[in-house]
């Protein structure tokens, strides 16, 4: 996995992969699903994984068990952490306006700053959460396919 790069001055992040919790919590779960073995297959090929501020506390939060909470925080601990500006939350906040004036309503409005995080920094998502699936449609989010 790739290193926390993305903390540099000028870092590109287009071969960038940001990986949702929808993908983690199945991955840190052992199950047999499609995007946990694209995420497996990612890990192999040592492929740049991301994370956001919200990915990494979504996935932490959940942790009822400290040595596990421990493990898996020093399990994420070397992904490139994508920064979280400003024009991302307003990104975000358009990105929740025009899908609601189209009769969209996205859930949770971290996927939607989560979206704007990949927007924001041109990289690609993989995810298992239908709520990504009308921003995709309506915006140019970059999606890796299980």
């Amino acid at each position: 996995m790739g290193g926390r790069s993305g903390r540099d001055a000028g870092r590109t992040y287009e071969l960038v992969i940001l990986v949702d919790t929808s993908v983690w919590v199945d991955f840190f779960a052992d199950r047999d699903l499609s995007h946990v073995t694209r995420l497996e297959e990612l890990i192999l090929d040592n492929e740049d994984l991301a994370l956001c501020g919200i990915v990494l506390t979504e996935i932490l939060q959940g942790i009822a068990d400290d040595t596990t909470y421990r493990h898996i925080r020093r399990y994420v601990a070397p992904l490139v952490m994508l920064p979280i500006t400003d024009a991302v939350f307003v990104k975000a906040a358009d990105i929740y306006r025009k899908l609601r004036k189209k009769g969209i309503t996205i859930r949770k409005s971290d996927d939607c700053i989560i979206a704007a995080t990949v927007l924001d920094h041109h990289c690609q998502l993989l995810h298992n959460d239908k709520d990504f699936e009308p921003i995709q449609r309506h915006f140019p989010l970059k999606v890796v396919k299980p």
